[in-house]
């Protein structure tokens, strides 16, 4: 193997060979010089194989897998980034494609600092597995994808031997992060602080945790994660670091129970403080447990033992959940909307076959997947392929191969397999550990040829040293593994105290509560949670369906050496992973066989064109096509074979030369396309420029012309003009000549006649001559007048009264008769255009007119306000309603006024009615008639001269309601009051109103005492 090139091809299975340092294979020269090309025209690589599977996805419209395998420290996980940082090369390009791009690489450095650590093995170790399905539009452009993680090694949380590390978040937190953020998160720097850390500090060389990190935030921002969401997500990480920290003291209750308790509470209440729950109620859910015992709920304490069991249970569930959320946050980001088409390619990144010294529950289910995904490669590779050449019925020896599948009905089979057993036993009541679990299973599996324990090795007297009691054996396919029970039963119960589960729901902290959502008090179940086992086995089911749905492309990682140095080929250690990987059996089949096949439908519409016959279309068979192209093509007839449904081609250079012939005829194809495409192009653009052409010289020659027409119009106008002009002229003169002639002539007539006349008539002439001429000149002054006037009318405004002067004097009476008979005719015409209720209106102006002009000072005021009547609001309010009741006539006026006190003069208000027979003064609280007057009762009427509103109303002596004598009122609308008590004394008895304007009234109607504008200062005496 080439010192600079770790990688080789058996068919179309890449090999790689961790170098365990950087080469310059994986630059962008290199991306550009893979794309596109066939998978075996250039030197193995990584980048081939995605190339490939990349282009089967685009162009054949087929969904893809890269199963990534290989024992721990192998360089899948650098495998599964070159793939992908490969396809996100060569797809395509735009703002929302890099983006998506962008999510989908930077998920990488986030899910490696929470899942992968340091093992003896690796130093970036992946703890789980993942397989991530990236989804991708009709034109190979990337939408998103979707990421599931299987089975993370949580114990790694609590505990990790010697020489390895926690979990890269641990170290790169307190490496990088600012101090302003430790200390919020309640952090110190120091690993060597924390128990979880195994109180030690663990540097990588040439590994920057800080720069990490850094890194991790970086992408956390890029895939869309919110500040809250990050740093909700350190606050729970900082909870798991420091639940390590929480110690436990033994004290013996008074029933000699032990008891435990936590001595140094800190650590608990930085943790409550960051969770944001009370000390106490973490306190008692780490140091006791709540039991059920008939229908009772008993609080019992916790021994040291159980308070650190259950303290590590909860931070690996923490943890363990924390994972899971973090990995459907990402999901959330990434996902495709619904409703799109979208091919797929999976990328399966997943633990590596592992054999330690000590093999627990993890190594047993890490092992388990890789028997799964071993018996995937044997059954698409080597059982698959050799049964296919059987069914087509091509001539073939079988190569022998290992059958795993008995290994996998071992430990799946679903009543007697291994987990099956170890669900049992979890389930079953009394007591249970994990000497009952390997009774059972020596009972079950002792027949079993690739199990074996101390029990079955005595039982066949075998001895076997390295086989220590409480171990079980299983001969994998990768080689014998020893795995110790202790811990089974824990680890696949994976129980968490329910007090625990209700006191991280307590918390007020929204991930954690998230996390957790059994512990709510009233969705309590009392059904167990599925086993940790038969939780793996469901998603190993649906990860196999998923796989065995797509094309499967393979690449097989080798660890050249256990000491992860360059350079360094360990000859055994390699022969020991090409058996076990099936590797040689895989060469053996594809040395035998062939290395394409096809069906004859799919190749005949892939390379018809190679074909005279075939192209453009085959009307026969598709297998008499495929044999009629391939006779016409010099390929020799031991390369091909012809199965029942498919064609084989043997070697690879064949289906090379196909493609580039096929790429030669798709671009002479093309070319011809072109040529014709092109001519029909030019020959439309030619035919639609002609037509436009010939458009344009019709619209330019009717332009043409039609200019044309306009200036010979225009000349024809201005010679018309021209002529008419002189001809009109010529004609003027002679009409100016003949009037001429004609004025001449007729004065000469005139005067002709008149002599004549004169002659005749000149005795009879100056006897009368002189009143003639004086009648004749009036007549004619006179018809000028009226000419004049009529076409000098004024505005028909009954407002203006302007006239024209009179232009003679003696037609000065005239005129003026003229403009009063005029002024009468707009008068009546404007009456006629009145509506009665403005006729009646303008009536009570003039009646006020008549009674107050140049009389009272407060008439002027009164001209621009119209006479409303009533001021009272009497239908609006119900009220007042009884008092036009108590008339029992119409009203004509109603308002409030203020009636002055004959004692004191004093004003008091009250409510006026007046009606055509009655007048009502009533009190306005109450509405309730104080003093009601017939009309005909009220003798006389006395007002001042002034702008003031008294009125004094002089009753007759016969009046029933004036037996105290006359009313003095104030009214804000006087000359309103007056006017219509005027107006209803005509209409009813036709009598006007006595009505005194004077300055002082003694009594009765004799005048007033004094000035009303300074109230009764004179003497007011009352008649009556």
């Amino acid at each position: 193997m080439p010192s600079c090139h770790p990688q080789t091809y058996i068919g179309n299975v890449v090999i790689s060979v961790n170098p365990y340092r950087s080469l310059p294979i994986y630059t962008p020269e290199k991306v550009q010089e893979y794309h596109g090309c066939n998978f075996f025209a250039v030197k193995p690589h990584i980048y081939a194989i995605a190339d490939d599977a990349y282009r089967s996805l685009r162009d054949r419209d087929q969904d893809q897998c890269i199963l990534i395998t290989g024992e721990s420290g192998a360089g899948k996980t650098e495998a599964s980034k070159l793939v992908m940082s490969y396809v996100a090369a060569v797809c395509g390009k735009g703002e929302e494609v890099t983006k998506v791009k962008e999510q989908l690489l930077q998920s990488n450095p986030v899910l490696e600092a929470f899942g992968n650590a340091k093992t003896i093995r690796n130093d970036n170790s992946s703890r789980f597995g993942k397989y991530m399905d990236v989804e991708f539009d009709f034109k190979g452009e990337p939408l998103g994808g979707v990421i599931s993680n299987y089975l993370l090694e949580k114990s790694r949380v609590i505990r990790h031997v010697q020489g390895e590390r926690n979990f890269h978040i641990f170290y790169q937190l307190l490496a990088g992060g600012s101090a302003e953020l430790l200390q919020r998160l309640r952090l110190r720097q120091d690993c060597r602080h924390y128990g979880y850390l195994n109180r030690e500090s663990s540097s990588l060389p040439g590994v920057d945790d800080a720069a990490n990190f850094r890194a991790v935030q970086d992408a956390m921002g890029v895939i869309g994660f919110s500040t809250d969401e990050v740093m909700a997500l350190l606050e729970v990480t900082a909870v798991v670091l420091k639940l390590g920290n929480v110690q436990l003291s033994s004290h013996f209750q008074a029933s000699g129970m032990e008891a435990c308790s936590i001595p140094e509470p800190r650590e608990l209440e930085e943790i409550c403080q960051l969770i944001r729950l009370d000390p106490s109620a973490l306190e008692q859910a780490l140091c006791s447990r709540t039991v059920k015992a008939r229908d009772e709920m008993v609080l019992t304490s916790l021994s040291v033992s159980q308070g650190y069991y259950g303290r590590d249970a909860l931070a690996k569930n923490i943890y363990s959940r924390l994972f899971d959320w973090l990995v459907n946050r990402i999901n959330t980001s990434i996902q495709v909307k619904p409703g799109k088409q979208r091919k797929v390619m999976g990328v399966l990144d997943i633990y590596g076959f592992e054999i330690f010294q000590d093999n627990g529950f993890e190594q047993f289910v890490i092992n388990y997947c890789n028997e799964k995904l071993q018996q995937i490669f044997i059954l698409l590779t080597l059982k698959e392929e050799q049964e296919e050449y059987v069914r087509e019925g091509i001539q073939w020896t079988p190569v022998e191969f290992f059958d795993n599948s008995i290994i996998c009905n071992l430990i799946e089979n679903g009543t007697c397999g291994i987990l099956a057993m170890l669900d049992e036993e979890c389930l079953r009541p009394g007591v249970v550990n994990e000497d009952t679990f390997l009774g059972k299973l020596n009972q079950a599996c002792a027949a079993h040829r690739h199990y074996e324990s101390k029990e079955t090795q005595n039982a066949k007297r075998v001895t076997d040293a390295s086989l220590p009691p409480r171990c079980f054996r299983i001969h994998h396919y990768a080689g014998k593994v020893t795995y110790n029970v202790t811990g089974f039963i824990e680890k696949n119960n994976d129980l968490l105290f329910r007090d625990l589960s209700q006191a991280m729901w307590a918390s007020r902290h929204p991930l954690l509560r998230s996390l957790f959502p059994e512990g709510d008090p009233q969705k309590v179940s009392l059904k167990l949670p599925p086993t940790a086992g038969s939780q793996f086995k469901a998603s190993v089911a649906t990860l196999m369906r998923n796989l065995y749905s797509k094309n499967p492309n393979y690449i097989r990682c080798i660890k050249p050496n256990e000491t992860k140095a360059p350079m360094l080929f360990t000859r055994e250690l390699v022969l020991v992973q090409i058996r076990y990987l099936g590797l040689l059996e895989n060469v053996r089949v594809r040395r035998a066989g062939y290395a394409f096949r096809q069906l004859y439908g799919s190749f005949l519409e892939r390379y018809k064109m190679l074909g005279k016959k075939t192209w453009p279309r085959w009307a026969g068979s598709e297998r008499a096509g495929a044999e009629a192209l391939l006779a016409e093509l010099p390929i020799p007839a031991e390369e091909l074979a012809y199965g029942h449904t498919k064609l084989f081609i043997r070697s690879p250079r064949t289906l090379f030369d196909l493609e580039r012939r096929r790429q030669e005829r798709v671009a002479e194809l093309a070319t011809l396309i072109q040529k014709m495409f092109r001519g029909w192009r030019c020959r439309t653009q030619f035919q639609l420029m002609r037509k436009s052409q010939i458009l344009i010289a019709a619209w330019f020659r009717g332009h043409a012309q039609k200019h044309r027409y306009r200036q010979m119009r225009r000349s024809a106008l201005l010679l018309q003009a021209y002529a008419r002009g002189w001809k009109s002229r010529r004609l003027l003169r002679e009409l100016k000549s003949q009037r001429r002639r004609h004025r001449a002539a007729s004065t000469i007539s005139a005067y002709w006649r008149g002599y004549q006349v004169r002659k005749t008539y000149r005795k009879y002439f100056r006897s009368g001559a002189s009143a003639r001429l004086a009648n004749f000149i009036y007549r004619r002054l006179v018809q000028k007048f009226f000419v004049g006037l009529r076409n000098n009318l004024p505005p028909l405004a009954v407002t203006d009264r302007t006239w024209p002067p009179a232009p003679y004097r003696f037609l000065a009476g005239t005129n003026q008769e003229l403009k009063d008979i005029f002024h009468r005719w707009k008068c009546k015409k404007y009456r006629e255009q009145l509506t009665p209720q403005r006729r009646a209106l303008l009536q009570a102006k003039l009646c006020a007119s008549e009674l107050f002009k140049d009389k009272k000072t407060l008439y002027p005021k009164s001209l621009p306000q119209p006479f409303q009547g009533e001021y009272l609001g009497l239908t609006q309010n119900p009220k007042y309603q009884k008092l036009h009741a108590v008339a029992k006539d119409k009203l004509v006026m109603a308002e409030a006024v203020r009636k002055v006190n004959r004692a004191s003069g004093k004003t008091v208000p009250r409510l006026l009615l007046l009606t055509t027979e009655h007048l009502v003064l009533a009190e306005p609280k109450g509405a309730q008639p104080k003093t009601v007057l017939s009309l005909g009762d009220i003798r006389s009427v006395s007002v001042t001269r002034f702008s003031d509103g008294f009125l004094a109303l002089h009753l007759k002596e016969s009046s029933t309601g004036g037996t105290k004598g006359d009313f003095l009122l104030v009214s804000d609308h006087l000359i309103e009051l007056v006017t219509r008590l005027h107006q209803t004394l005509m209409d009813t008895t036709a009598q006007a109103l006595p009505l005194h304007i004077a300055d002082q009234y003694g009594g009765g109607a004799s005048g007033w005492a004094g000035p009303p504008g300074r109230g009764l200062q004179g003497r007011v005496s009352w008649g009556g």
